[in-house]
């Protein structure tokens, strides 16, 4: 259940990113959000990983869980204005977990007798110490080359796994020191596209409690719990489960951890956070809406549709991805012109991408239906 009160601190996360992406629909700030969520899911992750080796229920790993969530809450806290006037604070924050956390699984297995785990580790914190001397000095930089400093910290973060944490003169780790429980990596990160998806209704319930109930709001409330209802279908009528199953059942648990939890679901968390986005810009201003606000609605529920057809792809014996999400992504393709002419209203454009998840769940709900009644044996 500690872990459970960890991934509280990420619910304010994700909240205060959708916020700030909210706020200035640019290019610009579209670029820095991105980085900055990237650096919370990276610490998520690597908290996730942790947690499969060290037993959350033992008093010096409950403890440091405790502390991460402290730091946790100033790193959340920081994130609006960590380009501005907190950029010490997030860097600060972020370096001090990751390092931190780092040094403590050092210590903590250090009489277990598992030196591959502690050569894993050693790798893993010589390349945080060495991001974490880029986020600081960028956190001290003007605003302008803060985002240079902080995309080459995160680029060290990001490659480090596929690099196998290789230092010079020490080596490499290998997929096989990565002896995870796959169930348990599965389940937490199914539990943070659960937060995710909780933090969309959560900004949907709330903006609309302040708006008028007219016939256009409504509608637009009940096409944005609809979408996240069908995120959630998506998601979790099949794709979690194999995913679970492909985890428990691989000869080499890291290697799926790596590429389909580790990054795959950066670009689902990625896809629901702007979904958020998309729905609140929909309550908002359902008659009228910018070419910006128009792109997040499309690029929303695109960016999940590729996240998901991905990690269903690398979690399932198929040589290609599903190809009702593949239609589903020329369906949203072919909104953009509608949409961006303006001859579409963003209420019109949050339906239609709402439309194009049923038809993805439907497809794929029926499509395996059949094949597993395909595959019974015949009873006659």
């Amino acid at each position: 259940m500690v872990e459970l009160f960890f991934d509280l601190v990420f619910v304010f996360a994700v909240t205060q990113l959708s916020h700030t992406l909210l706020a200035e629909l640019t290019l610009d700030n579209l670029i820095r959000v991105a980085l900055l969520f990237m650096a919370v899911w990276w610490v998520w992750m690597y908290t996730a990983w942790t947690t499969n080796w060290l037993d959350p229920e033992r008093l010096p790993v409950r403890i440091c869980l405790f502390v991460l969530t402290v730091i946790g809450l100033f790193l959340s806290v920081s994130l609006p204005h960590s380009f501005a006037e907190r950029g010490v604070v997030f860097a600060g924050a972020y370096a001090s977990m990751q390092v931190g956390r780092t040094l403590f699984v050092l210590w903590a297995v250090r009489h277990d007798g598992q030196q591959r785990l502690i050569d894993n580790f050693q790798r893993i914190a010589i390349w945080f110490v060495l991001s974490g001397v880029f986020w600081i000095v960028g956190a001290f930089a003007e605003p302008a080359v803060r985002l240079a400093w902080w995309a080459l910290a995160l680029g060290i973060d990001l490659l480090a796994p596929w690099a196998l944490f290789w230092v010079p003169g020490v080596g490499r780790s290998s997929v096989t020191d990565w002896n995870v429980d796959g169930g348990h990596m599965a389940e937490r990160c199914s539990l943070f596209v659960i937060i995710a998806l909780g933090e969309s209704l959560l900004v949907t319930g709330a903006t609309f409690a302040e708006l008028t109930w007219d016939a256009q709001t409504l509608i637009a409330f009940f096409s944005a719990v609809l979408g996240s209802i069908l995120m959630w279908w998506i998601y979790f009528d099949t794709g979690a489960e194999r995913g679970h199953h492909r985890m428990t059942h691989a000869g080499d648990p890291g290697r799926t951890a790596r590429s389909a939890y580790t990054y795959v679901h950066i670009v689902i968390v990625a896809g629901i956070i702007v979904c958020a986005v998309a729905d609140e810009i929909v309550l908002m201003h359902p008659g009228h809406g910018s070419n910006a606000g128009l792109i997040a609605v499309l690029a929303g529920p695109a960016c999940y549709l590729v996240g998901a057809a991905w990690f269903k792809w690398l979690t399932n014996d198929r040589k290609t991805p599903p190809l009702s999400h593949m239609v589903g992504l020329v369906l949203i393709a072919l909104l953009a012109w509608p949409a961006l002419s303006h001859a579409i209203t963003p209420l019109i454009c949050g339906i239609a991408t709402t439309l194009v998840f049923a038809v993805v769940a439907c497809w794929e709900t029926i499509s395996l239906s059949t094949l597993r009644t395909q595959a019974q044996p015949d009873r006659h």
